[in-house]
């Protein structure tokens, strides 16, 4: 290393540096270590000072300018004295370097100079020596501090000492010490282990980067999740999908669940999702769950259930039809009853599947599952063994929205629902409708479906509210004999998303949550043939109560399910929700485990199990979530309990008012009678309307905590 460069790197002076992210800033020289042919330099950076230490190889890298300004060569061999000049005996001790040698060096030629150094300072401050002699000393010895020791062992034999006795003693320099030799720098092995994983972390971003770049080129990249759509397709590839088919066996079960995919709708294909969900068997069905670690690592977390039917969305409507609803429609000629649901999401095609295809308003009702049960039910009853019975189809065609029922056939008349003598359930003025072939049971169902309340969601434009029921009654002789109820559920949607909306959706989430919790739970009991149905629990499940008790009673379950990536998680609650009705385990081959209904304590101490609730579940069982569920229920009891006091009132007013102005227009009455029966009335109408202001004050009450309740739920999402 050539000593003039210390002179251009000294403590304090400013340089660039680079750091181990390639950023190049300025930075302030520490100090030098020549040995090690390294510096130290420190800067500020956050405000506090931080600091490292560089070779000298990558200063001159970075700063090639300090190579450039090195001064000419100032040293000169044989440096002649010059005369008449005064020289000032320095009375202090000339001090050695403190630097030490390089470790390289020659062990004889790092000794002879100390050596030289030393004699230098004895001759000139003990001995006593010649003064152009020790001036001549002086110069070579007083040279800066940035000098190399190179400098000192060329001065250092040139100067002739003279000992004690007066004679001198030339000191020749060793062989090959001359100023052109500079000391080889070696690496340690910790520099050298860490260049090596540089290297190799620098050769793996590489890979990386060609193979991301590679993937990229062979997938869309213009779809905002191209990576987890590699990911699945990679998945699917490992596969041996076996979907079913129209030639497989039918299975009967007195309990059915099976579930539908359908295909991407123009929304999704508009915005690129992608799909989700896999169909690789008839029974299996697997969701892919896009995931992401705190590091930002994407990833797919695979989630497998299993039902008594699975299908893709290459199935159509006649497929599900067979495999579902078909078994169940020689039941009712049996004397049973049967039920068939449509569960999911909402836009997830519970309607056309079950009401058939619709092209705007337009409705081919001859493609869904209403119109293939009904043709299914004209076929068997022109079989000879059931012609010669006289048999009867009517249908009724009703909807429940915000637990009120209204007959769709009778343009939209509202119904009561009330217990009979025998605790049969009635729905009292429900018109039943003749049908004498398929033809007219599609006049009916396009003619209900018209007159179906919907709404719009955050999924659906036309989002149907209400549970639709439409029923196939057989009767014989004008008696009962079976009975046949499709029902289009509304669509689910957990109670936090309906939060911002206004109370009227509020209150139609709420109900329709309610609705499908009480069926969950009457589905079970029939599965677990159970003594008790709770029925009671909605509008939904008291109308078809005699669908849930006896023996030779059957429901299937259909759970419509949206395979996009928006909706993945909505998809995991239809299919968690289809499984508690009819848990099939997915990792056997497998028969109906039995399905034991667990009670509050056993559910309460499913943490201790290792059982863990879901995001879904911790909002249902919120403090904020119970009050609001509790202010609807009381919404809905009061205004019930107004309305039914305003209709008493009204018979009761009606009836007296008729009674005292029939006695007016008597010729001769008595008018002692007339002002006291009608003092009473006025008083007994001031009592009832008094009643009828209480409950209208505890009605705007429930609806203030709703209110809050909705506010509270909205925070604490945000």
């Amino acid at each position: 290393m050539d000593s003039r460069l210390y002179r251009q790197i000294c403590p304090g002076c400013v340089i660039n540096i680079q750091r181990s992210n390639g950023v190049i800033h300025k930075a302030t020289v520490k100090t030098v270590d020549v040995e090690r042919s390294s510096l130290s330099v420190e800067w500020f950076e956050g405000g506090s000072v931080k600091g490292k230490e560089i070779d000298i190889d990558d200063v001159i890298t970075i700063n090639p300018e300090l190579t450039e300004e090195l001064p000419a060569t100032d040293v000169k061999e044989n440096l002649p004295l010059q005369e008449n000049v005064p020289v000032q005996k320095q009375k202090r001790r000339t001090t050695l370097s403190k630097i030490p040698a390089p470790r390289e060096a020659v062990r004889g030629r790092s000794r002879m100079t100390v050596i030289s150094e030393s004699q230098c300072s004895l001759q000139e401050n003990v001995m006593g020596v010649d003064p152009c002699t020790s001036t001549q000393t002086r110069k070579n010895l007083s040279a800066p501090a940035g000098r190399t020791r190179t400098s000192r062992l060329i001065c250092a034999p040139e100067a002739s000492l003279t000992n004690v006795n007066g004679s001198t003693e030339d000191h020749v320099p060793a062989a090959g010490m001359s100023s052109s030799v500079s000391p080889v720098r070696r690496r340690t092995n910790t520099v050298k282990e860490m260049e090596k994983k540089k290297n190799k972390r620098e050769e793996k971003r590489a890979q990386i980067g060609e193979i991301r770049t590679k993937r990229a080129q062979e997938s869309d990249s213009s779809c905002p999740n191209w990576e987890f759509a590699r990911m699945i397709k990679e998945f699917r590839a490992t596969l041996d999908c076996q979907p079913i088919s129209i030639a497989d066996p039918i299975e009967e079960h007195r309990i059915c669940v099976c579930v539908r995919k359908r295909p991407l709708n123009k929304q999704e294909l508009l915005k690129k999702e992608c799909d989700v969900i896999t169909v690789p068997s008839k029974c299996v069905l697997l969701v892919h769950e896009p995931k992401q670690k705190v590091d930002l690592t994407k990833y797919l977390e695979t989630q497998a259930f299993r039902f008594d039917f699975s299908f893709d969305e290459s199935s159509s409507n006649e497929m599900v039809y067979r495999f579902t609803a078909r078994p169940l429609v020689e039941t009712i000629f049996e004397g049973g009853k049967a039920t068939c649901f449509a569960y999911g999401q909402t836009g997830s095609g519970k309607t056309h599947t079950m009401g058939g295809d619709f092209s705007g308003k337009a409705q081919n009702a001859s493609k869904g599952i209403y119109a293939f049960a009904s043709q299914d039910v004209f076929l068997l009853l022109n079989q000879p063994r059931y012609r010669s019975q006289n048999l009867e189809v009517y249908v009724t065609f009703f909807e429940i929205y915000n637990g009120k029922v209204f007959d769709l056939l009778n343009k939209k008349a509202k119904l009561r629902v009330l217990e009979d003598g025998k605790q049969q359930v009635q729905v009292v003025g429900l018109q039943e409708r003749q049908v004498h072939c398929a033809e007219d049971v599609f006049r009916m169902i396009e003619m209900g479906s018209a007159c179906r309340t919907s709404g719009q969601t955050f999924a659906n434009a036309s989002s149907s509210r209400s549970h639709a029921c439409f029923q196939i009654i057989l009767r014989r002789r004008g008696k009962l004999l079976g009975k046949f109820s499709l029902v289009d559920l509304a669509g689910n949607e957990r109670g936090a998303d309906t939060c911002s909306a206004d109370r009227q959706t509020r209150m139609e989430g709420a109900e329709i949550n309610k609705s499908l919790l009480a069926l969950k739970e009457c589905i079970r009991a029939l599965g677990q043939n159970k003594s008790h149905t709770p029925f009671r629990e909605s509008k939904l499940t008291q109308v078809l109560r005699d669908s849930f008790i006896g023996t030779n009673s059957r429901t299937c379950m259909i759970a419509m399910i949206s395979p996009g990536m928006s909706s993945c998680e909505y998809t995991l609650n239809t299919l968690r929700y289809a499984d508690r009705v009819k848990e099939l385990s997915p990792y056997n081959g497998g028969g109906e485990t039995q399905n034991q209904m667990e009670t509050e304590n056993e559910e309460t101490s499913g943490e201790g199990s290792g059982h863990s609730l879901s995001k879904d579940e911790e909002e249902e069982i919120s403090p904020h979530m119970f009050n609001l569920r509790e202010a609807m229920t009381q919404i809905t009891e009061r205004e019930e309990k107004v309305v039914e006091q305003l209709r008493e009132l009204r018979q009761r007013m009606l009836t007296e008012l008729d009674y005292l102005l029939g006695i007016t227009e008597q010729p001769a009455y008595d008018l002692e009678t007339f002002v006291s029966r009608a003092k009473h009335f006025a008083e007994e109408s001031l009592r009832n309307f008094r009643s009828v202001r209480e409950t209208l004050d505890a009605l705007g009450d429930a609806m203030q905590l709703e209110e809050q309740a909705s506010k509270q739920i909205s925070q604490q999402r945000r």
